[in-house]
C-alpha cells in the first residue's frame, strides 16, 4: 500500500472518529439538557416510581429513554444508591429498565439505513440554537436539548458517510481500495470460520468495544452502520450486542469504586443480570436467530432473497440494462444490508425483553446473592455488627452523574448524612460526659474519628456543589445551591465542636474531674435543648421543606439564656480551688454547646435563604 494510500487511510479514520465525537458530544448536550428542563421531575421520578420492581423497570426505560444512555442511567442508580435514596432491591427494577431503554438508540439508529436523518438533523439544530440565548432557564435548557438532539443524529449521518461501503469500494478503479477491503473481508471471513467460537470472539470484541468508547449506545450505533454498509452480516452484529450488554456493566462497576456497600451490590446486581442473559441467550443463540427471522419481515441471508425481489430492487434503483448474476447477487446484498439493522434493533429489545421476563420473578434472590458475594468489611476485615457506626461512616460518592441538577439530589442525601453524623458525635459526647464511671475509651476512638469523616464528607459536598455552580441550574436551585453551601459549612462547624467537646469529656473522664449532681442535671437539660435544635433542622433537611425561624430563634434563647444562668454558677463556684479545674472544662464545655446552638441557627437561616 503506497503512502498516498496510507494518508487516505488516516483522513478516513479521523472522519470515522470526527462523526462518532459528533455524536457522543450530541447525547451528551442533549443528555444534559432533557436533565435540566426535567431533573426536578426526574428526581421525583426516582423518588416515587421505585416502590417495587415493576415500577423500578419503568422508572429505569423512562429515565434512559430521556437521557439516551444506559451507562448515565446506571451510573445515577449506583450514585442514587450510594446516597441512600435507592435501596438495592429498588435499584434492581431500574437496571432492567434501562438495559430495556437503551434498546431505543438501536432502533433510532436503524432508521438512518432508511433515510437522510442528516435533512432534519440540521434545521433541529437551527431551531435550538436561537432558544440557547433566552434568558428564560426552561426555553434555554430546551434549546440546548434540540441542539444536541440535531447533533446527535448529525453526527451518525456523518458516521454512516465516513464508514466506507462495501459495495462502492469494490467499485473503486484504485486497486488498493479492493485489496483494502478484500483483506478486511478475509480476516472477518477468518474469524468468523470457527462456528460457534466466532460467535464468543466478536462477543469478546462487543466487551472491549463498549468499554473503549464508555457508551454502549454508541457502539451499538457502530455495529449497525458497519452492519448498514456491509462490513459484517447478521450473526456477527448480534454478538458484538450481547457482548456490548456486558461491556456496559464496566461503567457502573467503576462508578462503584469507593462507594458504598449497596453501590457495590447494585453494580454487581447490574452484571450479574447482563451475565445471565447473555448466558442464556448464547444457549439459545441460533433457534433465537430463527425466531427472529420469522417475526420481522425481510431476509438477512443473500440466499433467502428471492430473484423477483431482487429484480425489484434493481428496477427500484433505475438499473438499466439486463442485470447479469452478479447484478443480482449485489442486489440480495444490498436488500440484506438494509434490513439487518432493524432485525439487530429487534434482537437486541426481544434480548433485553425475555432476560426481564424470565429474571424479574427473581429480583430477590438476586438481591440476596450480590449480598452474600459483597459483604461488609471493617477494618481489621471483619463484618460490622448491624446498627454500627459503620453504617455513618461516608466512603465516596464514586462517579457523579455529569448535571448539576441530578447532583443536587444526591448532594441532599450527603448533607442529610453529615448532620446524622454530628448529632451521633453529639449524642456520643453526652453518653461519654453521663458515664464517667464506666469505660467508654472505644467510643472516645470512634467519636474523635468520625470528625476527620465529618471534614472528608463537608470537603466533598463541597466540590460537587461548586461543579453545580459550574452548571446552568434552573432558577431557584441556584439559590439552593448557595444555601446548602453554607449549611454544609455549619454542619462541619457542628462536627468540630462536637470533637472538642468529646476531648473536654475525654480530659475529664481521663483527670477525674468530679462535678456536682445537680450540675450534670443542668448538663443533661441542655443538651436535650441542643438535640432539639439538632432534629429541628434535621427533620426540614430530609423533607426539602423550609423550617420555622421564629421556632428556631426560641430555641437558640434558651440555649442563650441556659449558658449565661450555669455559666454564672459555675463562676461562683469557682472561688472553691478545689473544683477550680472541674469548673473551667464546664464552661468549656457551655461554650461549645452554645456555638452548636448559634450554628443550628445559621442552619436554619440558610434554608430560609437569609444572609
Amino acid at each position: 500500500m503506497g503512502n498516498v494510500t496510507t494518508w487516505d487511510f488516516i483522513v478516513r479514520l479521523l472522519y470515522i472518529l470526527g462523526g462518532l465525537g459528533i455524536f457522543l458530544f450530541g447525547m451528551r448536550v442533549m443528555s444534559e439538557g432533557i436533565q435540566k428542563v426535567a431533573g426536578e421531575g426526574m428526581r421525583r421520578i426516582m423518588a416515587t416510581m421505585t416502590q417495587n420492581r415493576f415500577f423500578g423497570l419503568m422508572t429505569g426505560l423512562l429515565v434512559t429513554c430521556l437521557v439516551q444512555s444506559s451507562s448515565a442511567t446506571t451510573v445515577m442508580v449506583v450514585s442514587f444508591v450510594n446516597a441512600q435514596l435507592l435501596t438495592l432491591m429498588e435499584s434492581i427494577g431500574v437496571i432492567m429498565g434501562a438495559n430495556l431503554g437503551t434498546t431505543l438508540t438501536g432502533w433510532i439508529i436503524a432508521t438512518i439505513g432508511k433515510f437522510s436523518l442528516s435533512k432534519i438533523a440540521l434545521p433541529i439544530i437551527g431551531i435550538g440554537l436561537p432558544l440557547v440565548f433566552s434568558s428564560k432557564p426552561k426555553l434555554k435548557h430546551s434549546g440546548e436539548f434540540l441542539v444536541g438532539f440535531g447533533l446527535l443524529f448529525f453526527g451518525l449521518s456523518e458516521l454512516k458517510n465516513a464508514v466506507p461501503d462495501v459495495k462502492s469500494l469494490l467499485k473503486s478503479p484504485d486497486p488498493a481500495d479492493q485489496e483494502l477491503v478484500l483483506s478486511i473481508q478475509g480476516f472477518i471471513e477468518q474469524l468468523n470460520s470457527y462456528g460457534f467460537g466466532s460467535v464468543l470472539i466478536f462477543l469478546v470484541i462487543g466487551v472491549f468495544l463498549t468499554i473503549l468508547v464508555q457508551s454502549s449506545s454508541a457502539a451499538m450505533g457502530i455495529t449497525i452502520i458497519v452492519a448498514i454498509n456491509g462490513w459484517i452480516d447478521f450473526e456477527i452484529a448480534a454478538a458484538i450486542v450481547m457482548g456490548e450488554n456486558i461491556g456496559t456493566t464496566v461503567t457502573a462497576w467503576l462508578a462503584s469504586i469507593g462507594a458504598n456497600l449497596n453501590a457495590k451490590r447494585a453494580a454487581r446486581a447490574h452484571f450479574i443480570f447482563n451475565i445471565a442473559g447473555v448466558t442464556w441467550m448464547l444457549l439459545l443463540f441460533y433457534p433465537f436467530i430463527a425466531m427472529l427471522d420469522q417475526i420481522m419481515p425481510g431476509a438477512i441471508y443473500a440466499e433467502d432473497v428471492s430473484r423477483q425481489e431482487a429484480m425489484a430492487y434493481l428496477t427500484d434503483n433505475e438499473f438499466e440494462g439486463e442485470p447479469t448474476e452478479d447484478d443480482i447477487a449485489k442486489a440480495r446484498k444490498s436488500i440484506v444490508d438494509g434490513n439487518i439493522p432493524l432485525h439487530l434493533s429487534l434482537f437486541h429489545t426481544l434480548f433485553n425483553l425475555t432476560n426481564i421476563a424470565l429474571l424479574i420473578g427473581f429480583t430477590p434472590h438476586l438481591g440476596r446473592l450480590v449480598e452474600r458475594i459483597v459483604q461488609p468489611k471493617t477494618a481489621d476485615g471483619k463484618a460490622p455488627k448491624p446498627g454500627s457506626l459503620a453504617s455513618l461512616h461516608y466512603e465516596g460518592s464514586g462517579v457523579l452523574p455529569k448535571t448539576g441538577e441530578l447532583n443536587l439530589a444526591l448532594v441532599e442525601a450527603e448533607i442529610n448524612r453529615l448532620a446524622a453524623i454530628s448529632r451521633y458525635m453529639f449524642e456520643g459526647f453526652v453518653e461519654v460526659f453521663e458515664s464517667p464511671e464506666e469505660d467508654k475509651g472505644k467510643l472516645i476512638k470512634e467519636l474523635i474519628e468520625l470528625e476527620e469523616k465529618c471534614d472528608e464528607l463537608a470537603f466533598d459536598i463541597t466540590q460537587t456543589l461548586i461543579h453545580c455552580t459550574t452548571e446552568s441550574l434552573a432558577g431557584e436551585r441556584a439559590l439552593r445551591v448557595a444555601s446548602l453551601l453554607r449549611v454544609t459549612g455549619e454542619l462541619e462547624d457542628i462536627g468540630d465542636c462536637c470533637y472538642r467537646l468529646v476531648q473536654l469529656a475525654h480530659r475529664k473522664y481521663r483527670k477525674n474531674r468530679t462535678l456536682p449532681e445537680e450540675t450534670k442535671r443542668e448538663i443533661k437539660v441542655f443538651s436535650e435543648q441542643i438535640l432539639d435544635f439538632m432534629e429541628l433542622y434535621q427533620s426540614h433537611l430530609k423533607d426539602g421543606s423550609i423550617p420555622d425561624l421564629e421556632k428556631a430563634e426560641a430555641i437558640e434563647d434558651r440555649i442563650d439564656a441556659s449558658r449565661k444562668s450555669l455559666r454564672k454558677a459555675a463562676v461562683k463556684r469557682m472561688q472553691d480551688n478545689e473544683n477550680l479545674k472541674a469548673e473551667m472544662i464546664y464552661v468549656d464545655i457551655l461554650n461549645e454547646m452554645e456555638s452548636i446552638g448559634n450554628d443550628a441557627l445559621n442552619v436554619v437561616q440558610a434554608l430560609n435563604h437569609i444572609v
